[in-house]
């Protein structure tokens, strides 16, 4: 691992926290790798009270297992852990999106559109990184109209876990444009003032594991799949 200083006025824990999480998401902490606690505490000039409880919200998240006489390890993201976070990150966000349906205006549509438009400049230019900060800015135009704290909480973990465990560097093309004509139903029923079917497209399509599952397969585990 690299130094890491303690600078900011976040809590030791939660330093801790935003420090390991960086650590698997630059890939310096891999899947299955053991995470020394004495070396660790040492390396921050800390105590363990604040580590142990940083690594026990890690677990909470699932980032990690703790292991009783064994150590921590990182965790791995199987197929079944894909299947579950898709499964909750759709019904939390068709909720959420239910939830606002009358704080939503045209003017939020209109970003949303732009937004999807500014996606497909960004991969049409192989500039995945952009594409994805594109695409986080187009699904907070509704999740941020949210006051749900836990809800929102919950999605931006389950995200992670998917997303930055670590951030993969390559991507799949057709999945990207293919979620981009999704972006656009979406948008179409909003402007039709149809949210339960938007809420549904949401839970049922974009975010279903069944229908995106051969691309799941490519992206995750290099997986070729047949129409």
């Amino acid at each position: 691992m690299v130094e890491y200083k303690v600078l900011n006025t976040k809590s030791l824990r939660e330093q801790v926290y935003d420090y390991l999480k960086n650590e698997i998401n630059e890939g310096r902490l891999k899947r299955g790798d053991f995470i020394d606690v004495n070396k660790l505490s040492v390396m921050l000039g800390i105590s363990k009270t604040p580590l142990r409880d940083a690594l026990l919200q890690l677990e909470i998240d699932g980032f990690v297992k703790i292991l009783p006489r064994r150590g921590i390890v990182v965790n791995d993201l199987t197929l079944d852990d894909i299947k579950n976070y898709y499964e909750m990150i759709g019904g939390l966000e068709s909720s959420a999106l239910l939830s606002v349906a009358d704080k939503m205006l045209s003017e939020d549509f209109d970003k949303m559109e732009k937004l999807n438009d500014e996606m497909k400049q960004a991969l049409d230019q192989d500039d995945f990184d952009l594409y994805y900060e594109k695409n986080v800015e187009f699904h907070n135009v509704y999740l941020n109209k949210s006051c749900n704290k836990p809800l929102l909480r919950t999605l931006e973990v389950c995200k992670q876990r998917l997303y930055d465990f670590p951030r993969k560097k390559d991507y799949v093309p057709d999945w990207e444009y293919s979620s981009l004509n999704e972006h656009a139903k979406i948008v179409e029923f909003l402007r039709m003032g149809e949210f339960v079917k938007a809420a549904d497209y949401i839970r049922d399509v974009h975010w279903s594991f069944e229908v995106q599952k051969k691309y799941i397969l490519q992206y995750y585990f290099n997986e070729m799949t047949d129409d």
